[in-house]
């Protein structure tokens, strides 16, 4: 049977699992997850490569993770929207993943709405499954609402955590991509740099470790990524918009900082497979959600642009917003 390739785009509301599934799916976590709305804020690939057996061709998924589908009320928001839009165009299937737990409301038409000028294939993917308090049986009901909105080319239940029905999903994604040849080496697993990896690792430890408006008005950059044999050192800065913020980010006597770091370090050691000497700093920059140049400049392609280049631009300062200086530093090493 020929071989199989092509991109699918992840569709769906925030908290829906869209990132559970590509790490499942990948076998390595590509995308940080957390309990709250809005973790993923750029698009994210990962490559699942399955090789040719018995009545089954070869092929490869190039998966892609986007943002979660809302309604956008910051420069921000309007951002991780694009990136979702950009994600669809071009893609040879789309991936519309929803909480089967979840009762149809007007979020759920919302996203679907945005596949309404698609000629892609759509597959719906009900997730969460295993929650059910009334079994699979649940499921019939559903399907039946969510057949009315949209003609989906087929309808999956899955639970991407106890990874039910990956079987019957990745046959079907399969059968609906076209005949080509690979696009990326079979090595590789995502287009990803270590340089924003280590960047998402960070705001993942902010978004466990903290509560409340707090993660939403946090983001990381990193300054310098140093790789060697044997030791990689990280210099990352946490920005935020309050000095109210950035106390909480330090913690009494630095402990939040030194949490953070810590545990951000081991995740970064396991990745990288060597030590790892990690900088934290945290600076307050005030309403970057807001402002348009320093949210493109979060952008990591836009980033790895700069370094292609031999320089580093720093997000730009809000209007009337100067940084202020850098008064909290925490070293992490072992």
């Amino acid at each position: 049977m020929p071989f199989r390739s092509g991109f699918v785009c992840i569709l769906g509301r925030p908290n829906a699992g869209k990132s559970t599934l590509l790490n499942v799916l990948v076998g390595e976590k590509l995308a940080i997850i957390s309990p709250k709305p809005q973790t993923t804020r750029n698009r994210i690939q990962g490559i699942v490569n399955l090789p040719k057996s018995k009545g089954q061709s070869g092929a490869q998924i190039v998966l892609i993770d986007t943002p979660g589908v809302h309604k956008p009320d910051s420069s921000l928001g309007r951002k991780m929207m694009i990136e979702v839009r950009e994600a669809l165009e071009g893609c040879d299937l789309i991936l519309l993943i929803m909480d089967a737990t979840r009762k149809l409301d007007r979020r759920d038409e919302f996203a679907i709405q945005m596949l309404k000028h698609s000629t892609t294939k759509v597959c719906l993917v009900l997730n969460k499954i295993d929650l059910l308090r009334g079994g699979k049986g649940q499921l019939l009901p559903l399907i039946e609402e969510y057949k009315k909105l949209h003609p989906f080319h087929e309808i999956i239940p899955i639970s991407a955590l106890k990874r039910d029905g990956l079987d019957i999903l990745l046959k079907q994604v399969t059968a609906a991509l076209p005949v080509g040849p690979p696009y990326f080496p079979e090595d590789q697993v995502t287009d990803q740099p270590a340089r924003f990896m280590a960047a998402e690792i960070v705001r993942e430890r902010v978004l466990v470790e903290t509560e409340e408006e707090l993660p939403y008005a946090t983001t990381v950059i990193v300054e310098s990524f140093e790789e060697g044999a044997r030791l990689t050192r990280v210099s990352a800065t946490i920005y935020c918009e309050r000095e109210g913020q950035k106390g909480i980010l330090i913690g009494k006597k630095g402990q939040m900082l030194k949490r953070i770091g810590t545990s951000a370090r081991l995740q970064l050691e396991r990745m990288k497979g060597t030590k790892v000497f990690l900088e934290l700093y945290v600076k307050v920059q005030p309403n970057w959600r807001e402002s348009c140049g320093f949210v493109e400049e979060l952008d990591w392609r836009r980033q790895l642009e700069h370094l292609t280049d031999g320089r580093i631009e720093r997000p730009k300062d809000p209007p009337k917003a100067p940084t202020k200086p850098n008064t909290a530093k925490r070293n992490e090493e072992r």
